[in-house]
């Protein structure tokens, strides 16, 4: 059975670029150690909460962009794996330390898809 990991961010606008770049290189790695799809999008439409949203979720701050991504498995069992590999592949260790956002405030979980239309 397939398995999702989601992430929401705040990246600063100004640092757009680099993020694409940023996030272009990991899903390269992602796939490569088997993920089978990477989806990274720039907040567009984010309109804020009464009780909760997006950018609180992430505490956005002025100037900051929300971004939602998923990596797609086709199970739980590759999704484990390619974590494992991950935090022992040097490029990912390389990659942490030019992250273009604020990763402390990133949210992410793994999920069992439920359906699918």
């Amino acid at each position: 059975m397939p398995y999702v990991d989601g992430f929401v961010a705040a990246v600063p606008a100004a640092n757009k670029d680099a993020f694409v770049k940023h996030a272009t290189e990991a899903a390269a790695i992602f796939k490569e150690l088997g993920a089978t799809r990477v989806v990274e999008c720039w907040g567009d439409d984010v309109p804020d909460g009464k009780l909760t949203d997006f950018r609180r979720a992430v505490q956005a701050e002025a100037g900051e962009i929300v971004v939602f991504s998923w990596i797609e498995y086709p199970s739980k069992e590759v999704r484990d794996a390619v974590g494992e590999k991950m935090m022992t592949d040097p490029r990912f260790a390389a990659m942490g330390s030019s992250m273009p956002f604020d990763g402390r405030r990133m949210i992410f979980g793994g999920f069992m898809p439920v359906l699918e239309a």
